[in-house]
């Protein structure tokens, strides 16, 4: 063919293998980059295989030397290839590989398409055997009191003591043990306070723009009226706040699921309303502990201990079977928020909730926390090279953070037709507009992904699923704009 370079080359150890790689005069690199990348994900190429020298390949192919160098250490660079020293460049062990590219798949068993959402945690990472570890030393220290009837409903001692101090090692606030309060997850936490709130007589809550669906429809099952605020390149724009607002939910530290931090001067003028009007600041701090460039961003807490309510969970971090979260409690709020408790009788769950206590006390959290940090990084580092790539008009938006992505698409791409092109891949993600609070809200081309959610496994063939259901759409819209010229 015209304007292809092909080379059939010899690859070893297991046997002599012809390898069909066609790169066009334009561009070389990014085309030699493709071929390979391709002949390993459909297995024309397996794990184990050694490649050729970078001068043998680039003769065959007719391209420079450092052409093949390059695109040889992006692919190790992304896990694709391994460089071993005095033996050359092999496919790595742990390269992803897929039987039938054209149609592969990523959905459950049953054919049900798999949880790709924001929010969602990789629970194949889960610490079992540190978990397990730390279950058997609090079980055996436990005492006759912990097991029995507690009158105490904040929850462990232990644990709270243990979080008190994490909190204000990792996350800067200003909390005591007296002032935490265990709960079953920030949905159970939020719960709690939206019904403490309204039982003191408040009756509106400021939400973002965008965020969870559900923690919106628990704010209006306790009777609270919800009034949405716009969000921006600097998160909330706090300056809709006024005086009928009795509270505002915010996620500061990485706005849900655009991605953003709250800004300085926003995260100002939020306490600065809170002290003047009383109003609740309600932080959802649900995944604090991700940034991935820099020092992860404080807890707004930090600043006014007695106008926000700090509410963390290990749900990100370990997993949400875990299914533990705790609020760092105003002084002034928590008679309402035990009284809410004490109405609702909810399960204690204090063996779970000692564990915890343990695999903290033992800096298990610690690492754990670390580990997931940078499996998520290799994730997000990933997908925006894939769609730098191949779709270089699309883009991560937001800081690199958290365990979901926000991608602005090209002006025009329907979001909704690259959420059906992934449930056509067997992987359900949303549309932006999917999150916001009112249908008026003025949604740009966008889609999260949780590229958190993939069994470490599947990771790297997630993202790529996601890439192509992106060029699909993109490539429906232009094969139809061609037809309407």
């Amino acid at each position: 063919m015209p304007g292809l370079s092909v080379a059939e080359v010899s690859l070893t150890p297991h046997a002599d293998l012809d390898l069909h790689l066609e790169v066009g005069e334009t561009r070389p690199a990014r085309a030699l980059e493709r071929a390979l990348r391709d002949a390993i994900v459909t297995g024309r190429v397996t794990a184990g295989c050694r490649l050729p020298t970078t001068r043998s390949l680039a003769a065959d192919l007719g391209v420079a030397r450092t052409t093949v160098s390059e695109v040889y250490a992006q692919l190790a660079a992304e896990g694709w290839l391994e460089s071993r020293v005095g033996a050359g460049t092999w496919v790595a062990e742990t390269a992803p590989s897929r039987p039938d590219r054209a149609e592969a798949q990523a959905a459950e068993p049953d054919g049900r398409p798999r949880p790709y959402w924001g929010g969602y945690p990789d629970a194949s990472l889960f610490p079992l055997g540190e978990w397990a570890a730390a279950a058997r030393r609090a079980a055996d220290a436990a005492t006759l009191a912990e097991l029995g009837y507690s009158e105490d409903l904040r929850g462990s001692l232990r644990l709270r003591a243990e979080l008190a101090s994490y909190l204000r090692r990792t996350r800067g606030a200003q909390v005591s043990p007296e002032r935490i309060v265990i709960g079953q997850g920030f949905s159970g936490l939020l719960a709690l306070t939206c019904r403490a709130m309204a039982g003191a007589g408040a009756r509106r809550l400021a939400v973002e723009e965008y965020g969870h669906p559900a923690h919106r429809e628990i704010a209006a099952a306790a009777g609270l009226e919800l009034v949405p605020v716009p969000v921006d390149g600097e998160g909330a724009d706090v300056s809709r706040l006024g005086p009928g607002i009795d509270g505002v939910l915010l996620t500061p530290a990485h706005q849900f699921p655009t991605g953003v931090p709250l800004s300085p001067a926003r995260r100002r003028a939020v306490i600065a309303w809170a002290q003047q009007t009383g109003g609740l600041v309600i932080e959802d701090d649900y995944d604090g502990e991700f940034r991935y460039e820099r020092r992860a961003v404080g807890a707004l807490q930090a600043m006014a201990p007695d106008q926000v309510m700090y509410i963390g969970t290990a749900s990100k971090a370990l997993g949400p079977a875990v299914g533990l979260a705790w609020a760092a409690v105003p002084k002034t709020r928590l008679a309402g928020l035990i009284a809410q408790r004490s109405v609702l009788n909810e399960p204690r769950d204090t063996l779970n909730q000692l564990t915890l206590a343990e695999f903290i006390a033992a800096h298990s959290y610690d690492r754990q926390v670390r580990r997931m940090r940078a499996e998520y990084r290799r994730r997000r580092e990933y997908l925006a090279a894939r769609l730098a790539a191949r779709v270089p008009r699309a883009r991560l938006a937001g800081v690199p953070a958290g365990i979901q992505a926000f991608v602005i698409l090209p002006a025009g791409t329907d979001p909704d037709q690259v959420v059906a092109a992934g449930l056509r891949r067997g992987l359900a993600f949303k549309a932006l507009h999917e999150y916001a609070a009112s249908a008026g809200s003025g949604n740009p081309p966008a889609i999260v992904a949780g590229f958190g959610a993939s069994p470490a496994t599947r990771a790297q063939s997630d993202i790529h699923l996601v890439v192509a259901a992106i060029e699909e759409s993109i490539a429906d819209r232009c094969r139809l704009s061609e037809g309407e010229n």
